[in-house]
């Protein structure tokens, strides 16, 4: 077997977006992978036939991710294939072109075009949709003009992009750029007429939407906000007949995360957030149609209801809620694993999965449950849930497991302070040798509210270890998966979630005689990267450290991120007319001074979660000081960059990481 090598990642086959055909015979499902040589990502639609078991490729153009299943034979996504369609799009006109495509052969013709970005879409019949896309007024009136009169139209707004006009917070968005007045809007389009009608206003954002069987009535979320938004939303029901509103939202303020029909009746989930603030997970409820009266079901439950298991292997999107017969299907994240779950109208919830790992988006038909899976430190595949046992459907990505050397984590727990049980995990160099002296990497993960898993496959970790590494994580308090009280930190950040980070080093090196103290690196990224900084200005145990996308100033970053304003005073309970010293005293900036620790920054032009300003404002402060310290800037990228940067961004981010750990740790 071959030592697993750094660009290994860029032939990696990723699953995502899982939907099954109206009668179930077959579920769609995406298959993503990369082209270096291009810098991109490539997109195929496949199908799964679930009575003969075969598995093929549907569409070639590798573009094809966002789809549905028109009827049982048919499926229409979008894409754009045409080069006087790639013209219009380079110029800057807003649209989506839908092709359909019949799955028993055929090629793919063009169904229909819509004015603006579509996001979200659904048939009500063949001939109408409702669908959700974004509203810029800049192009409110674009649809309206001949063709003369929209290029010339395009042409001045070309010459408005070199300006920006603010009035509003937020007003831009990580990995969507400027925001401001821009509104993911709910629409119905008839195709016979082509006629677009909107159902929402231009300042209400639609978070969701579903349909009820007979289609006749319609659920959204959504959030309306002028000048600031807040951190809540509504619930309406609209009836496609009557084309009539009715608000649902039962409590103000109120986080809905999610909502469906079930049977007769509506059931959602969501937070009022006065407990554990924005972060809180979610509760039951359920909604009588016809009274509106609410009861909230499934009393003592307490995880997300979402897989926050961490991997940089991952790409697409998927679904994490299914109503199907009497149940809703839903994602639990528990302790470093995550798990299929069903509810019923009365409470009652069942855990279907059991097996350790991730489950990354499922759908379901009837009984049967067909989900995105990582197992036994495997990259994703298709399993199909039989009853209590997993079958693996798929095998894009087992010439890994057959053809590279890989290190398989070794779970650790231990009482922290409070006698709080801590989890955590420590990967063996490839090749181990008993009487050895090993280098060591701590990767703290981002969030906090996300989680580390030992059967989930992390191709940075498992290249440092086929490097010669002994890597070690954790999930310390802030972390997912143990319930709210174990999560909330606000107010706390650098403190007891710092406690249990240095309490877990402390245990692994008392274990495992292997590790060179004098050769131990840090490393994290977006909360990750704010504890790295956080690190290296209170303790120099470690040798050299890599902060990724990171936070430095609280201050600094109320003002400036896409979350800024209301993440920061929920999490650290504080602002900077309230508790200006507050702020500080959690800011890693504050205490730069005490900096020994060589440090390599890396971030994104584009990051606005966490602003190239936090990185820079870090730099700066350990240069003046007199530390070894280099900052990697990535154009083109955001926060997103170790997860779905661009592929060329990835391996030189990697490459950069790697080698400032070499040249310190080896």
């Amino acid at each position: 077997m071959e030592k697993l090598a750094l660009e290994d990642f860029t032939k990696y086959k990723f699953i995502s977006n899982t939907k099954f055909s109206p009668d179930g015979k077959n579920l769609a499902f995406v298959v993503s992978e990369m082209d270096v040589d291009e810098n991109k990502y490539l997109s195929n639609i496949w199908l799964y036939n679930v009575d003969n078991k075969t598995i093929n490729k549907l569409t070639t153009f590798n573009q094809e991710s966002s789809y549905l299943w028109l009827d049982n034979e048919n499926i229409i996504f979008s894409t754009v294939r045409e080069e006087k369609d790639k013209k219009r799009k380079e110029k800057g006109e807003p649209f989506t072109i839908y092709y359909i495509i019949n799955i028993k052969g055929g090629e793919a013709q063009k169904y229909f075009e819509l004015p603006f970005f579509a996001s979200d879409i659904e048939p009500i019949s063949k001939d109408k949709f409702v669908v959700t896309g974004i509203y810029d007024p800049k192009y409110k009136n674009l649809e309206s003009l001949s063709k003369e009169e929209k290029e010339k139209e395009l042409d001045k707004l070309k010459e408005e992009k070199d300006y920006e006009v603010l009035d509003e917070i937020p007003f831009w968005s990580n990995g969507r750029g400027f925001t401001n007045k821009k509104r993911n809007r709910l629409y119905i389009y008839t195709l016979k007429d082509k006629k677009i009608t909107p159902i929402t206003d231009e300042l209400t954002n639609v978070e969701g939407f579903k349909l009820n069987k007979g289609k006749d009535l319609m659920l959204f979320i959504s959030n309306t906000f002028k000048d600031k938004m807040e951190i809540r939303s509504d619930l309406y029901l609209y009836d496609l007949k009557k084309e009539s509103f009715e608000k649902l939202t039962h409590e103000d303020p109120f986080n809905y995360v999610y909502a469906d029909f079930l049977k007769e009746k509506i059931i959602f989930l969501g937070s009022n957030m006065k407990e554990y603030g924005i972060n809180e997970n979610p509760k039951f409820y359920l909604m009588d149609l016809q009274t509106k009266e609410v009861k909230q079901i499934q009393t003592d439950f307490d995880y997300s209801t979402w897989s926050s298991v961490g991997s940089d292997c991952r790409y697409g999107s998927n679904s994490e809620f299914k109503v199907e017969d009497d149940y809703l299907y839903f994602e639990t994240t528990e302790y470093g694993n995550s798990f299929i779950n069903r509810i019923d109208e009365k409470g009652k919830r069942e855990k279907l999965t059991t097996q350790s790992g991730s489950v990354d988006g499922f759908d379901v038909f009837k009984d049967r449950i067909i989900f995105v899976g990582m197992r036994d430190v495997k990259l994703q595949e298709l399993y199909e849930l039989a009853g209590n046992e997993e079958r693996q459907l798929t095998t894009f990505n087992e010439w890994i497991m057959k053809e590279k050397t890989l290190s398989k984590p070794e779970r650790i727990t231990f009482l922290g302070k409070g006698e709080i049980e801590i989890e955590g995990w420590v990967m063996k160099p490839v090749n181990f040798e008993e009487n050895k002296k090993y280098p060591a990497i701590l990767d703290i993960h981002g969030g906090p509210k996300t989680v580390y898993g030992g059967d989930v496959f992390f191709h940075e970790m498992q290249y440092w270890a086929n490097e010669g590494y002994v890597v070690m994580f954790c999930n310390p308090r802030g972390s997912d998966g143990r319930g709210d009280e174990f999560a909330d930190i606000r107010g706390k950040y650098g403190t007891i979630d710092y406690e249990d980070i240095m309490d877990f080093v402390d245990k692994v090196l008392e274990k495992f005689s292997f590790i060179d103290e004098n050769r131990i690196g840090v490393t994290g990224g977006s909360y990750g990267g704010y504890m790295t900084n956080w690190v290296i200005g209170h303790t120099d145990r470690f040798k050299a450290a890599v902060s990724q996308r990171s936070i430095a100033n609280w201050i600094s970053k109320f003002g400036t991120t896409d979350i800024g304003y209301y993440f920061v005073e929920d999490q650290q309970a504080a602002t900077p007319w309230s508790d200006y010293e507050k702020l500080w005293f959690h800011s890693p900036m504050k205490y730069a001074d005490n900096v020994k620790t060589p440090t390599l920054f890396i971030h994104s032009e584009e990051d606005y979660r966490c602003w190239l300003a936090e990185g820079l404002q870090m730099f700066t402060s350990l240069k003046y000081n007199g530390v070894e310290s280099k900052l990697v800037m990535f154009r083109g990228e955001n926060h997103e960059l170790s997860r779905s940067g661009k592929p060329k961004h990835r391996v030189r981010r990697l490459k950069e990481i790697t080698a400032w750990f070499d040249n310190y740790l080896k």
